[in-house]
């Protein structure tokens, strides 16, 4: 996985290093190509317990605060690689800070 969020493999949320599934940052069409594209990815767990941080970042009681979190921390990565807030609303259709 290349990302421009992560360097090591672990988990984004809460740092385990195993079960991890690799997560698109911005997904649904066209963001999840898009997330590729700019390295918008982060691992995420996905053991088996209830709580696992990909589950909950898709479906979780903590959905939606996880989604928008990592939304920001992305939006703000591309800006800091890849160009300037105007760029990433005009790529991404919207501006998250």
């Amino acid at each position: 996985m290349k990302s421009i969020m992560q360097k090591e493999k672990k988990c984004y949320i809460c740092g385990r290093k195993n079960s991890l599934d690799e997560h698109h940052v911005f997904g649904g069409n066209p963001n999840r190509k898009l997330s590729e594209k700019y390295g918008l990815k982060v691992w995420l767990c996905n053991d088996f317990t209830p709580t696992r941080c990909h589950k909950e970042a898709h479906e979780g009681e903590h959905s939606k605060t996880i989604m928008e979190s990592l939304h920001k921390e992305g939006q703000k990565a591309f800006e800091e690689t890849h160009g300037n807030r105007e760029d990433f609303a005009r790529i991404f259709g919207r501006n998250y800070l």
